[in-house]
């Protein structure tokens, strides 16, 4: 039974009968299944650096929490404050991002945090989710004014942040964040010409990436040759995969969580197969796949290009790190780091797909009195 009548016209009972309950609802049970995944994949991982057992398990819930937050009171902007809140954090993400390479924090030889009061930050993780809005925007101007260049101008945006992220250096960022940018160029409806042009620079530029950083050249040779293995930390996530079946061990009966560096972050997905087994796993994917789909079904339905193209992006985001997580741990794909929303310990991840996935709620709100197919 609703707490709001729909005749009740305050910020709030507005809010609760606009928004999408449905993806809101998918939203906290991803954010439950990570709390309860870092539960069980941290303690070990904890006690072998030397802190207290639930350090991470208590330093993500308040995470988590500030995400639920951010995702709620984000929800609540119109179009205009979408536009204004993903303009702000795409300036100051991008002026955070040029300095860290001279005054961030190195660890496993990349420099992508910055120290502030006494927690790391990593700005480049907020670019990505500035950048769809600012995107969608110049996107959304170019349909409306052909003059306008905006295609040109995301273009040298999205090359300046391609060299800034691999100064770093952080392939899989850029990476994603040019799947990003290239889904939006696409749903913006460009030429043929400049989809194939676009095609052949990306193209060009992970050729010189694969010669221009050993790691990532030992990670895809790796992942090529069949003798070499899958290398250490993908190798014990296939175990466990295979060790948890159907229904998996059992909570807390799991031991991979034992060996891996970054059970409770890169690799936790593993911890989930090897506990809670196939079904949970699957539960988990099928929760990513109805906030993508969801999203796209109600954005679908609206005749405004910058909520089109923003929450495009968005999704792209949201839904291509999971993928690229859970594929990497299945050794599908090259590893390539990346955090699995609401689910990886990590608090620059968590707060930026907040705020990602508020402004998908806020851009797919219902409009009273104006047409849907919803």
């Amino acid at each position: 039974m609703s707490t709001f009548a729909r005749t009740d016209r305050s910020l709030l009972g507005r809010w609760w009968w606009t928004v999408d309950r449905w993806t809101l609802a998918a939203l906290l049970a991803i954010a439950a299944a990570g709390l309860v995944l870092t539960l069980a994949a941290s303690p070990p991982v904890a006690e072998r650096l030397g802190v207290d057992t639930f350090h991470f398990a208590r330093r993500q819930a308040l995470f988590l929490a500030a995400a639920l937050a951010i995702i709620f009171a984000t929800s609540a902007l119109g179009s205009r404050g979408v536009l204004r809140l993903g303009l702000t954090i795409f300036a100051v993400a991008l002026v955070a991002t040029a300095v860290t390479p001279f005054v961030g924090v190195s660890l496993k030889g990349a420099t992508r945090w910055i120290s502030l009061a006494g927690l790391s930050v990593q700005p480049s993780e907020f670019v990505k989710v500035g950048l769809p809005v600012v995107t969608a925007w110049l996107f959304a101007r170019q349909r409306l004014e052909e003059r306008f260049p905006g295609h040109v101008i995301s273009s040298a945006l999205m090359a300046s942040i391609c060299a800034l992220l691999l100064l770093q250096p952080d392939v899989g960022t850029t990476l994603v964040a040019v799947a990003v940018w290239g889904t939006q160029l696409f749903v913006a409806g460009v030429s043929f010409g400049l989809i194939a042009l676009v095609a052949m620079t990306i193209l060009a530029g992970g050729i010189g990436t694969y010669f221009a950083f050993h790691h990532v050249q030992g990670r895809i040779d790796r992942f090529l040759d069949p003798d070499a293995g899958a290398g250490y930390q993908v190798g014990r996530s296939l175990e466990a995969f295979r060790g948890g079946g159907l229904f998996g061990r059992g909570p807390g009966e799991g031991q991979v969580k034992d060996v891996l560096p970054d059970a409770h972050a890169d690799f936790i997905f593993a911890v989930a197969g090897e506990e809670f087994g196939l079904v949970a796993c699957l539960v988990v994917v099928a929760l990513f796949a109805f906030v993508v789909l969801r999203g796209f079904t109600r954005v679908l339905a609206e005749n405004e290009p910058f909520a089109l193209f923003a929450v495009t992006g968005l999704l792209a985001l949201f839904g291509l790190q999971a993928a690229v997580n859970m594929a990497s741990g299945l050794h599908l794909i090259p590893p390539k780091g990346t955090t699995l929303p609401f689910i990886s310990y990590g608090g620059s991840s968590a707060l930026a797909l907040a705020l990602a996935m508020g402004m998908v709620l806020a851009l797919t709100r219902e409009r009273p009195g104006v047409e849907s197919r919803r």
